[in-house]
């Protein structure tokens, strides 16, 4: 199978150029993959936090929810100087 190179701007008018029922198409599946991609990203996020948390002798799956974001937020600036 022969490799064809393009530009992005090559694929984004070739796509410009198919009839509006195929560009849905094609805008479906890259809406697919990219959300994939995102459930996968979660997935790992997630992982993150448990293992953070575990660290810190704490339970993510227990966590409600404004806890989990306390969490998150003392993680994020854990660097910060107290007043």
């Amino acid at each position: 199978m022969t490799t064809l190179a393009l530009t992005d701007e090559q694929i984004v008018e070739l796509v410009n150029q198919l009839p509006p029922e195929r560009k849905k198409n094609v805008l479906f599946a890259l809406a697919k993959d990219s959300q994939s991609r995102q459930n996968e990203r979660m997935k790992y996020a997630e992982n993150q936090l448990r293992f953070l948390s575990k660290k810190r002798d704490l339970d993510w799956d227990s966590m409600d929810e404004e806890e989990k974001e306390a969490f998150i937020d003392d993680i994020i600036h854990e660097d910060r100087q107290c007043p």
